[in-house]
């Protein structure tokens, strides 16, 4: 399975090659982790392996209590899309 790549702040290096969007939800499915982001195009869903969803959501400005919906988070969908 492809996966899509997810940054928690802006990309340093390309940036302009890089999206935005607010998280909607995130679910695990078939062992991976499925991130619904709101963009100006509508709803789209980002795959991504369990250890990158910890990677950035650990890198958003939420404490551990509070929930990453509603935060902004930069991609870049790959190959499927």
């Amino acid at each position: 399975m492809d996966q899509d790549r997810i940054h928690a702040q802006k990309p340093q290096q390309d940036p302009e090659n890089w999206s935005t969007g607010q998280i909607e939800s995130i679910r695990s499915e078939d062992g991976h982790c499925i991130v619904t982001v709101h963009t100006d195009e509508g709803l789209i869903e980002l795959t991504v392996t369990t250890a990158i969803r910890d990677l950035f959501v650990s890198r958003l400005p939420t404490t551990k209590e509070e929930s990453p919906v509603g935060e902004v988070i930069w991609f870049k969908r790959r190959g499927r899309h």
